[in-house]
């Protein structure tokens, strides 16, 4: 497999001949707001796609979004995604992608097969409290042994896929992002510690430097010893 991160969790996955987009994020950089009662409050995304949002979706065989939220779906994405392109989600995201009018949608609450991988729906927990809650429902997969952990702390569902499924490769979404109040919604520096305790596999941080809410950069996972931190554009074999 081969990865290419685009910017924050928007992936190019190269699966032997198949090409799948993950979490599309395609707006220019400063086009919308910040994100309201964070750190840091300037225009999203910070930073430029690598390459034009035109040329992402073209030739594509899938895409996966992990969950609706702006910044992994945005409207741009909507605009330019073929409208029978192969959509897999999870079961929380189904029926808004269906009225966005995309027909090959699939989900699952477990195990099951899409684009003829076998495909395994992970949760996860995008905070902690009333606030956690409060940010819905969100999930990773784990295809040909490379694990999307999605938006997601350490938790219980992250420990237990690792420890399980024993995956190749993992994916996770850093970056300490943060309210003004409350704890982060998604990997810190410390988590990404927790996981490379918890696995000898390879793993990738993403999720970095693109978005105002996200305060821990990519310095400052690569202080993590054995994790992969990649630039935007950057492609990794795994």
């Amino acid at each position: 497999m081969k990865l290419t991160l685009i910017r924050n969790a928007t992936l190019l996955l190269e699966l032997g001949s198949r090409k799948v987009l993950v979490d599309p994020m395609l707006r220019d950089a400063g086009t919308t707001p910040p994100i309201e009662n964070t750190p840091n409050p300037v225009p999203n995304p910070l930073v430029e796609l690598p390459v034009p949002a035109e040329e992402l979706v073209r030739g594509l065989d899938g895409c996966i979004v992990t969950h609706l939220h702006g910044d992994h779906l945005d409207e741009r994405a909507l605009e330019l995604l073929p409208r029978k392109l192969p959509i897999l989600t999870q079961p929380a995201s189904a029926a808004r992608l269906h009225e966005h009018g995309f027909g090959d949608v699939t989900s699952f609450a477990g195990a099951g097969e899409w684009l003829g991988l076998s495909v395994l729906r992970t949760g996860g927990r995008h905070g902690t409290g009333e606030l956690g809650e409060s940010l819905g429902p969100v999930s990773g997969f784990v295809l040909d042994g490379v694990y999307l952990a999605g938006d997601t702390i350490w938790c219980a569902e992250v420990a237990d896929t690792l420890a399980r499924r024993k995956p190749r490769a993992i994916v996770v979404n850093a970056g300490g992002a943060r309210f003004n109040e409350g704890d982060p919604i998604v990997m810190t520096v410390d988590d990404v510690r927790r996981v490379r305790a918890a696995t000898n596999a390879t793993i990738v941080a993403v999720h970095l430097e693109a978005m105002n809410h996200c305060l821990d950069t990519r310095a400052d996972v690569r202080a993590v010893d054995g994790v992969l931190v990649p630039e935007d554009g950057e492609t990794l074999e795994l």
